[in-house]
């Protein structure tokens, strides 16, 4: 763990761990799997309902990527960036409770509407945010139609 900690801290590279933790590649495949079996976001899951609140806060964030960047990369014309967005929804006291990552060019209206349907699919996130009845956005999210689909996913409301 404190190997993951460490990488997620300074951003370098696996093979760039100190001689003092175990090999990088068992702490890779370590992370790979806790990665791809859910256990990172159970953990957040079980963490972030100690602190549960009824409203959350929703925003998005363009990224820029290198041209060998993978699937996922396009550009963003709003703001000039060729790269991927994240879209982050945490409660209000700025905890984590779930990230969405596609493509620069998605708006944030169709990011948003993923988002909540990819919450709608996790067991662990959905019964995480369940709870979560207002979401506070920007004026990039207004309109009806991302409001309707809110409240017909789980009875969650947008405010701006």
């Amino acid at each position: 763990m404190n190997a993951v900690l460490y990488m997620v801290k300074t951003g370098y590279s696996w093979r760039s761990l100190p001689h003092d933790l175990p090999c990088w590649q068992t702490m890779h495949g370590y992370f790979n799997r806790w990665s791809k079996g859910g256990s990172w976001e159970a953990m957040n899951c079980f963490l972030a309902k100690k602190a549960r609140t009824k409203a959350g806060c929703l925003d998005s964030q363009s990224v820029k990527t290198p041209a060998c960047g993978g699937r996922n990369r396009d550009y963003d014309a709003a703001k000039q960036i060729r790269g991927r967005k994240r879209f982050i929804l945490t409660d209000t006291q700025g905890l984590l409770l779930a990230v969405w990552l596609c493509a620069a060019s998605v708006s944030e209206k169709m990011g948003a509407k993923c988002l909540l349907r990819y919450l709608r699919r996790s067991f662990n996130l959905g019964e995480l945010c369940s709870q979560v009845k207002l979401v506070w956005v920007d004026g990039r999210y207004r309109g009806d139609d991302l409001r309707r689909f809110a409240q017909s996913r789980k009875g969650t409301e947008f405010s701006r």
